[in-house]
């Protein structure tokens, strides 16, 4: 099986979509080394939430240092020589510092970033969840993270969007799009057995997954 899947796959979308819930039951699946965001180890994080323009900085640094660090590792440890999937992708990054940072902050964080000089390996797959914010405020709800509580509409309605933007002209991977409100693999067995079948075929270029379609 695992000589016909990609080597390394990263699952990407908005707060609340269910990346790190698939990115656990795809690594159960497939065997796959699992790299994951740690958001509870940013000490920043829930005062950002709290205050966001006091925090955003230093969240974002926070995670961008974490991120690089992680990268770091995929490099020490062989990327191709080990399966991996992974709950972000590093490019994303820049999409939180655009959305968070004021000018003169945002400024501070390119020269950050380019002086790490982070060389990311690029992902064989990227599979983009997406949902409406309405949904993703619903589940930020459910699954009760006191902190996340605080998330506005009006903030997680533009991350949204951005992330349909970035996604709109991402080029650099093949890309899976998942509308998760239509399709559901996180908590649907056959959906997600449909998805596992999907994944197998390691399909090149930008596509969205049909559930409807007899092929898959």
């Amino acid at each position: 099986m695992t000589s016909v899947l990609p080597n390394y796959i990263s699952i990407e979308g908005p707060i609340g979509v269910g990346k790190t819930s698939l990115a656990r039951r795809l690594a159960n699946t497939f065997e796959y080394e699992l790299l994951l965001e740690e958001p509870k180890k940013n000490p920043f994080l829930d005062r950002f939430y709290e205050s966001p323009r006091r925090y955003a900085l230093a969240t974002q640094l926070f995670f961008l240092f974490q991120r690089a660090e992680q990268i770091q590792t995929i490099h020490q440890n062989d990327l191709f020589q080990k399966l991996k999937i992974a709950d972000f992708l590093i490019d994303k990054d820049m999409l939180f510092a655009q959305q968070n940072l004021e000018k003169d902050e945002y400024s501070l964080y390119l020269q950050t970033y380019d002086h790490l000089t982070i060389n990311a390996p690029k992902p064989n797959l990227v599979i983009y969840l997406q949902a409406s914010t309405a949904a993703l405020l619903e589940r930020i709800k459910e699954r009760g993270v006191q902190s996340e509580q605080l998330i506005e509409h009006s903030y997680l309605d533009r991350l949204n969007q951005a992330y349909t933007e970035f996604f709109h002209y991402y080029k650099d991977s093949s890309l899976l799009i998942i509308n998760t409100e239509e399709f559901n693999p996180i908590h649907s067995e056959s959906d997600y057995q449909r998805l596992v079948n999907h994944i197998q075929k390691c399909p090149n270029g930008t596509h969205y997954f049909n559930p409807t379609n007899s092929l898959f």
